[in-house]
């Protein structure tokens, strides 16, 4: 059984001819959803699994400017994104967190000083940087004095600037929750199986519910393909259009504990021996680091750690902290996401533009390719100003909306802090600490005086603080974000799989349990949740 907010959702989808469908439920479909209601067109958008399940839940959480793109000279890309960068930071400050990065210099290396001191300069005009965020270059011994592991040999100097760590799924739920609350229709578990035609013209979408397997149409004058790496999947289904544009590649991310990584500062620094450069991110009490950039030919649904990736991350690790002994068995989690990128023969990977495109097909699908996590606004503000042409509607009766506007509540970064005092006064009485509060307002931002509503109701039911607090953000993971099963809450809502995996294999089943009771699930439902959480976690360590 699906739940009330599934249901009614459904139920609408079905009632009505939308201005815009949007298939896709990452990232770029989210800000698509959104950029289109808040300009007052009505909008349907379906996802094949859960919200945030390909890419945008697995990239390297940052919303940065692409340092490395001006290498290829584009400097138009590092334009747009390192403008966006400050957008969506300010959009939502709880989500996007400016932590600085480190960027050691190496004799031999990729950049030399002079080298580096242009790329900051021209990066931090392009991206028009506050003058307190600009870079600032170092001596040998101030970058050791921060990360005393790296290693001394050929180190030259560094630099320092400012990135934005973010939570990559949660931005996507802030996005999708905020598109709802405006009248968008949001649904997950909604696989398109074919588009549907009127008179030649693509005027809707055939879709299994994955949850029930029954079959709708959900129809819309507008239909948006914002598919990630499924775009030529879509392409093909349009017949209209059938040349693949995308290359897959494979990005791979290991998390370790912060004991094996003792390191406090993000740091993006050469690999020993490769042309590319990896990111070594702190994130509370572990470190992750990424990515890989390979040519993938695989299960784009549930890639997997390879033996090759892991290889190449250790083998960096180990050439960077010389004096740390980092194996494979230190590996505490880890995750692998694909990226669609445009296709370009006879280039590799890293070479590979991570520019997007927006193409209309013969038949009016509207596709929407390539692209960055921190460029995700500004796509979808050109999708939605392609569909409000399309649909021959004055663009200035409907502007984009959506810079400057916040998601899930806040103004500015100044309002977090009284904010979180001021949810602590009013959690006490129910054993919250003010470390819980500030976890869960950085993860959901307003929506916390919701989860601390869930906890007064379950006070009686659980005397255990922590596992009250578990509950509570499950009942409000439910209610509002459409969890459907246990993967949906532990991977995607709080990325516990990840960043607290011993947590998560300890209370999974319980979890499982909770969302089977309040969905009504039969016994074998929840037990294929189940297996399907216990596939993925083994996936998150076992090297094939």
């Amino acid at each position: 059984m699906a739940s009330k907010l599934r249901s009614e959702q459904l139920s609408r989808a079905q009632s009505q001819v939308f201005d815009v469908v949007v298939i896709g439920g990452g990232i770029t479909g989210a800000g698509i959803a959104l950029d289109a209601v808040t300009r007052g067109l009505s909008v349907c958008l379906v996802e094949q699994y859960d919200f945030a399940h390909g890419t945008s839940s697995r990239s390297t959480k940052l919303i940065h400017g692409g340092l490395r793109y001006l290498k290829q000279l584009e400097l138009g890309l590092v334009r747009t994104v390192g403008r966006e960068r400050r957008v969506v930071y300010q959009a939502a400050p709880h989500l996007v967190r400016p932590i600085e990065m480190l960027l050691p210099l190496y004799k031999g290396g990729s950049l030399g000083a002079v080298s580096t001191r242009l790329a900051l300069w021209i990066y931090d005009r392009l991206a028009e940087v506050d003058k307190a965020e600009r870079f600032r270059m170092l001596q040998a011994k101030e970058v050791l004095s921060k990360v005393p592991e790296l290693n001394p040999e050929g180190l030259l100097g560094g630099a320092a600037y400012t990135e934005y760590r973010t939570d990559d799924a949660r931005l996507v739920i802030a996005n999708l929750v905020s598109a709802r609350k405006s009248g968008a229709c949001c649904l997950n578990y909604l696989k398109v199986q074919q588009l549907h035609y009127d008179s030649g013209q693509v005027s809707g979408v055939h879709c299994l519910d994955l949850l029930d397997n029954s079959e709708i149409i959900v129809r819309g004058k507008k239909v948006v393909a914002a598919a990630g790496p499924w775009a030529d999947e879509l392409r093909t289904m349009d017949e209209s259009e059938a040349k693949p544009m995308i290359r897959h590649s494979k990005g791979v991310h290991l998390v370790f504990d912060a004991s094996t990584i003792p390191v406090q500062q993000a740091i993006y620094t050469d690999v020993p021996g490769d042309a590319r450069m990896i990111f070594i991110v702190p994130r509370g009490n572990k470190v992750y680091v990424g990515t890989t950039d390979t040519f993938y030919n695989g299960d784009i649904a549930q890639p997997g750690l390879e033996v090759a990736d892991v290889g190449y991350l250790i083998s960096a690790l180990q050439a960077i902290f010389p004096t740390l002994s980092i194996s494979e068995k230190d590996i505490d989690s880890s995750w692998s996401g694909i990226r669609p990128l445009l296709a370009k023969p006879g280039k590799a990977p890293g070479e590979l533009s991570r520019k997007d495109e927006v193409l209309v097909t013969h038949s009016g699908l509207i596709c929407i390719m390539g692209g960055k996590l921190t460029g995700y606004r500004h796509m979808a503000e050109k999708v939605i100003d392609k569909v409000v042409d399309k649909l021959g509607l004055e663009a200035s009766a409907y502007k984009c909306k959506t810079k400057g506007m916040p998601l899930e509540g806040f103004i500015s970064d100044d309002a977090i802090v009284p904010y979180i005092h001021r949810m602590y006064g009013e959690a006490k009485q129910v054993g919250f600490q003010l470390e819980d509060i500030q976890q869960l307002v950085y993860t959901y931002g307003t929506s916390v005086e919701k989860i601390i509503e869930h906890a007064y109701d379950l006070y009686a039911d659980y005397s255990d603080v922590s596992e009250r607090l578990l509950m509570a953000e499950l009942r409000y993971g439910l209610g509002e974000e459409m969890v459907q099963n246990v993967s949906d809450f532990l991977i995607r809502r709080t990325g516990m799989l990840y960043f607290n995996r011993s947590k998560a294999m300890a209370i999974y089943r319980k979890v499982a349990a909770m969302i089977g009771q309040h969905l009504n699930q039969s016994v074998a439902t929840v037990e294929e949740g189940i297996a399907f959480f216990e596939a993925a976690a083994a996936q998150t360590v076992d090297i094939s």
